[in-house]
């Protein structure tokens, strides 16, 4: 069975959109067992909250099931060097900025091999950076929502 975790553009979406909401919660009712919640993503949302409001929302409606049942993929030491390299291989070739990196960037490296340490399928609408990525280590990702 395949585990997923979906990235914040997928949560942001959603919170935007009623016909991405509707994805995704049809998703979550069909995936709820194999679904993760990356730490990196928690904290994309976090800082996105605007008020006391959608702090409480997020946290209750978004991130509590995952604390409680312990579904939090965290960066490992290897994210972290594999963040490392990435960017040093990418800026190597030309395909990267340092300076003009989007900080963005630097999430989905930590998110995308935290994934691929968990065996965990990343589900996200961002794959032209996915992609670049995946130029330097091999992960599985797809776009919004995969069929059962």
């Amino acid at each position: 069975m395949r585990k997923y975790a979906l990235d914040s553009n997928c949560y942001i979406d959603a919170a935007r959109e009623p016909v991405a909401h509707a994805a995704l919660e049809a998703f979550i009712a069909r995936e709820a067992p194999r679904l993760y919640l990356s730490a990196v993503v928690a904290a994309e949302l976090r800082a996105g909250a605007r008020s006391s409001r959608d702090r409480k929302q997020l946290d209750e409606q978004v991130l509590a099931p995952f604390f409680r049942r312990g579904r939090i993929l965290t960066p490992s030491v290897s994210a972290w060097d594999a963040l490392g390299l990435t960017l040093s291989r990418l800026r190597a070739e030309g395909s990267l900025d340092l300076a003009s990196m989007p900080r963005g960037f630097v999430f989905d490296v930590l998110i995308a091999f935290s994934c691929r340490e968990a065996g965990v399928v990343l589900i996200t609408r961002n794959a032209r950076d996915m992609e670049r990525i995946r130029s330097v280590f091999r992960f599985e990702f797809v776009a919004p929502f995969p069929a059962q």
